[in-house]
């Protein structure tokens, strides 16, 4: 039947590549990908999934099903397609999204044979404000057996682990006064961001060695013989898992407020993005899929890269067995988020990239849908971990 997924993916392997190529050329950022979108859903409903748009009220997000009329598994690719402001597709959401509608297209040829069902979630703005976030916590899951999704990468890497991550606002509102006539008249806003990085920073020392705080201060004040009546900082705070990261930011929160305390300032908190958990690998799925990447793709596949960002798929993967692996473009050393990486997404090792990434995955789905011991052991590692 592997056989077979080779005969399907060649027939389509040439859309593909131009439905990519066209991603490239016609980038849009996190909740604007309207025509990115209509381009992938459009070729789904060809091969006759059923789409449904505007998912968590994200009008970008979709989910495609073709369903078999024999009982099995529901296999979920997950497909990502926005782009960077500046950059376009750096981060290779063009082939994200390409290779997760090629591998539930091809699969779905073999569905009415095994059973089972085939889903694609159109997953907008991972870069930003992720959709799988609210995907997690609003039930979209609850139909599904197992997740994948395949990103792009100088070399290949077996799906590992990413943060926990929170992103935070911290405003602080003071009173302005002339800072040379009336100082004393004035409650300095930007006193209380600066305690802020004084404070985190003497936390830093505090922390597990996986803790991660970065920031920055996007609101000081206007001019310097003004006392800031405003100023704000946003952080990102991330850490190894989601309780370590929750007492991270409970101290945080503590030093915000005796910032405020120490200037008379008034403080505010609030997360300006959606917070992502950290990532499970489902080890045992993942085991298949690099086995079904090393048969149809020569590169080496290295261990794990260790976790030090943060993917809205951490959230998938604590509701259903989840991969996030990567695959090479064969170019060791390419820096992502670069022109110079979305550009690699168009040339013959990118189209080639493409057509592997969405074989391994339709493998994969196959192996889950015809070996019900490895289905029952992939569930069972889910629910121990």
């Amino acid at each position: 039947m592997k056989k077979q997924l080779q005969t399907e993916i060649n027939k389509i392997k040439n859309t593909l590549w131009n439905m990519s190529d066209h991603l490239y050329e016609n980038p849009e950022i996190g909740d604007q990908e309207f025509k990115s979108m209509q381009l992938l859903v459009d070729y789904l409903k060809e091969h006759q999934f059923e789409v449904e748009t505007g998912l968590v009220n994200r009008p970008t997000a979709f989910k495609a099903t073709f369903k078999s009329k024999k009982a099995g598994p529901t296999i979920a690719y997950l497909a990502e397609y926005d782009a960077l402001p500046g950059v376009g597709h750096g981060c290779g959401h063009n082939l994200i999204g390409t290779m997760s509608v090629g591998a539930a297209i091809t699969l779905s040829k073999l569905v009415g044979e095994t059973g089972g069902n085939v889903v694609v979630l159109g997953t907008p703005a991972e870069e930003t404000n992720g959709a799988k976030v609210p995907m997690s916590e609003e039930s979209i899951f609850d139909d599904i057996d197992v997740a994948m999704i395949l990103h792009p990468s100088d070399q290949s890497y077996k799906s590992g682990e990413s943060l926990a991550m929170d992103a935070i606002q911290y405003s602080y509102t003071g009173k302005s006064s002339h800072a040379a006539a009336s100082p004393e008249k004035g409650i300095n806003a930007l006193d209380s961001v600066i305690q802020l990085f004084n404070g985190i920073n003497a936390l830093r020392e505090h922390v597990p060695s996986d803790v991660r705080i970065h920031g920055i201060i996007s609101e000081g004040g206007q001019a310097a013989n003004v006392v800031p009546d405003k100023a704000t900082a946003q952080f990102y705070i991330r850490a190894s898992d989601r309780q370590t990261l929750n007492e991270v930011v409970e101290k945080v929160k503590y030093i915000a407020e005796g910032a405020a305390l120490m200037t008379g300032a008034k403080l505010a908190i609030s997360n300006y993005e959606l917070s992502y958990d950290n990532m499970i690998t489902n080890e045992k799925l993942s085991d298949v899929f690099t086995s079904n990447l090393q048969s149809v793709d020569k590169q080496k596949i290295y261990d794990a890269k260790q976790g030090t960002g943060s993917i809205d798929m951490g959230n998938v993967s604590q509701v259903v067995p989840a991969i996030h692996p990567y695959i090479g473009l064969n170019q060791p050393g390419l820096i992502a988020h670069t022109t110079e990486f979305a550009d690699k997404t168009i040339t013959e090792d990118g189209h080639q990239t493409l057509v592997n990434g969405a074989l391994a995955l339709a493998k994969t789905g196959l192996d889950i849908l015809v070996d019900t011991d490895l289905f029952n052991s992939i569930q069972k590692e889910f629910k121990q971990s």
